[in-house]
């Protein structure tokens, strides 16, 4: 597919969708000529994969990753281990922060909102990205600007860790440098904090970083373009080509950076039975993902559920077969981070009567580039003013609060993640 052929704008949502969505795939069949044959050979693959999980799960083994934090600070990760994250597009690294020093940030976070009168103050979500999703909406808080998350994001050992996830990737390619992989902009996301006693239907099954942006953003079909000239084989999920150069469609919330990975870090304990994040660790299960709208049980302008400004929805309807793969963490504690591949489905399984706090930081690995660089300008503004990111409601919660972090509280890495620093 040409990089013209929709001649869909890079930011601004089609007002003929429907047009555009069957214009697109009668351009993909073209061009990838036997569909069918091209899905029964992506089904057949994910499949292995599925089995595979499957087995393990039922052995009682370890489907995720999981990686001390010293070993791989002193580069004593394996190639085997390294494989292993490759295949499964997930990981979890232990010991990221010590437990005492996550718990703290707890403490700490929960004092700023106390002492702010959060409780009182809290009007309720803004927005309607997990709109369509067939679960509950999940306890997310729009903090952005606590001693806590700052601190976290610009810490020495985060920044030891994204470079770690962020070499996982090819970041050149095609003659091309698409990122650095050792600076990071510093992505400021919100918090979640979900009390003892919730009772909660969870988040069903999605895709974030785009939705029907992925069939119709033209740097997305040439993300694909393997896929779309039937070269599965030659599809790798970790080239960087033309990641970084993607726009998604302006929402109230969206994701205006490019991440490598999205990730959280614990600041408590949680076991593996109380409502924890699920994934298809299927990295190639995207182009599942991708092709399925394009078969013949499918209305002409569907793409399976996507639809604007919203998550990428994955259901038992339309991908039973990735169903059967989503796995859950395993037992969490305080200061460890988990991280999963930006293409990777993901979820939270619903809790009743949840024993202990559930609480995490979400900080992911968003590599420097041009695309996050020209953001990191509109974060440093929102920070200096205590404003909510632009990729997120204008609530502006923190505005007039105390005790907001401040600028001489930045560190070097602070600092260079926010443009700040021009090294």
């Amino acid at each position: 597919m040409s990089d013209t052929a929709l001649a869909v704008s890079a930011s601004t949502l089609p007002h003929d969708l429907s047009d555009q969505i069957r214009s697109l795939k009668q351009a993909a069949r073209a061009q990838i000529g036997d569909v069918e044959g091209l899905f029964k050979t992506v089904e057949t693959f994910i499949e292995r994969e599925v089995e595979d999980i499957e087995s393990a799960r039922a052995a009682g083994s370890n489907v995720w990753p999981q990686i001390e934090y010293d070993a791989l600070a002193d580069g004593r990760v394996t190639d085997a281990q390294i494989r292993d994250i490759k295949r499964r597009g997930c990981a979890v690294i232990r010991n990221h922060f010590p437990h005492d020093r996550a718990a703290e940030w707890d403490r700490s976070l929960v004092a700023y909102l106390d002492d702010n009168d959060f409780d009182n103050v809290y009007r309720g979500p803004a927005d309607d990205f997990f709109g369509s999703l067939s679960a509950s909406r999940p306890p997310i808080l729009p903090i952005y600007w606590s001693h806590a998350q700052m601190e976290a994001r610009q810490d020495e050992r985060m920044a030891t860790v994204q470079s770690f996830m962020n070499r996982l990737w090819a970041h050149q390619s095609e003659g091309q440098t698409w990122f650095d992989p050792d600076r990071n902009l510093l992505y400021p996301d919100r918090v979640r904090r979900r009390p003892p006693g919730t009772t909660s239907d969870g988040l069903g099954a999605h895709v974030d970083s785009g939705s029907i942006e992925r069939w119709l953003h033209p740097a997305y079909q040439k993300v694909f373009r393997h896929v779309l000239n039937h070269a599965f084989d030659r599809y790798d999920p970790w080239d960087a080509a033309w990641r970084s150069t993607i726009d998604e469609y302006e929402s109230s919330t969206m994701c205006s950076a490019f991440r490598t990975f999205q990730g959280w870090t614990a600041l408590s304990d949680m076991p593996a039975d109380q409502g924890v994040l699920h994934t298809v660790p299927i990295p190639a299960a995207i182009i599942y993902v991708l092709l399925r709208p394009l078969l013949s049980d499918v209305p002409e302008d569907s793409l399976c559920g996507a639809a604007p400004h919203q998550a990428l929805p994955i259901s038992e309807r339309w991908h039973p077969l990735l169903m059967r793969a989503l796995t859950g963490v395993p037992e969490i504690n305080a200061g460890d981070s988990v991280w999963w591949h930006c293409d990777v489905i993901h979820s939270v399984a619903p809790v009743e009567n949840q024993t202990g706090w559930s609480n995490v930081i979400y900080i992911p690995a968003a590599p420097w580039c041009d695309r996050n660089a020209h953001y990191a300008q509109r974060v440093a503004r929102a920070f200096e003013q205590g404003h909510s990111p632009d990729d997120f409601p204008a609530e502006h919660y923190e505005a007039d609060w105390s005790n907001r972090f401040g600028a001489t509280d930045l560190n070097e890495h602070g600092r260079r993640g926010m443009g700040l620093d021009s090294a």
